[in-house]
């Protein structure tokens, strides 16, 4: 496919990641997938939505989950590899593929899920981290969610340990390290607005090349 357009997202909790990333798609008119990516991997690997959901972005689960919610994980899956993996791996690796796929076959905009590794030799993708200072997160969330700030602090960093570990987990890379990404961008500084005309600008350039 010619003059693809592909930005991925890694992000803080409370940066404006899924708001940037919408209004990037918004923009350049292509598709955008944050948690519509859980359902199309469940459609492309006959897996239960509900294991997605239940295991997005965390690096493990219980083992009595596992057992028990393994039994419903067979589907387009059938090779013995596969089926012998533990149940979180099977779900990275059904979205690894899946986010393949979408890249390969459109332009999009992609949220979280390590979709800059799966598509790092993609010359087409522009990999961008999104972080912002506490103060700017705080209000954000607490905003959104409703919550106290002291609420709000707690739910940024246990969202942001668990996007840690899982992205440290599946990559061996370093969630958050610049040389992980093609561009780091502090929204808190920047804004939304000045993020999004930043990864435009970029991605402009990319295709120009």
């Amino acid at each position: 496919m010619e003059d693809r357009t592909i930005i991925t997202i890694g992000r803080e909790f409370g940066s404006g990641g899924k708001e940037i990333g919408q209004i990037l798609a918004d923009k350049l008119g292509v598709k955008f997938y944050d948690k519509e990516l859980l359902r199309v991997a469940s459609e492309e690997s006959g897996m239960c939505q509900e294991i997605f959901e239940h295991q997005d972005e965390k690096p493990t689960s219980s083992f009595l989950y596992s057992l028990v919610m393994d039994t419903y994980a067979i589907g387009g899956y059938s090779p013995a590899p596969f089926m012998e993996m533990p149940l979180n791996h099977k779900v990275f690796l059904a979205q690894f593929e899946t986010i393949k796929k979408i890249a390969k076959s459109e332009s999009c905009v992609i949220v979280g899920r390590c979709a800059d590794y799966a598509l790092a030799d993609d010359p087409d993708c522009l990999n961008v981290f999104l972080h912002a200072d506490m103060q700017f997160k705080l209000e954000r969330v607490s905003s959104e969610l409703n919550v106290s700030e002291s609420k709000a602090k707690d739910i940024i960093k246990k969202t942001d340990r668990q996007r840690e570990s899982y992205y440290n987990y599946y990559t061996n890379k370093k969630w958050g390290d610049s040389r992980s990404y093609d561009l780091c961008l502090d929204s808190s500084r920047l804004g939304i607005d000045g993020c999004v005309d930043i990864i435009l600008s970029c991605s402009k350039n990319m295709i120009q090349m």
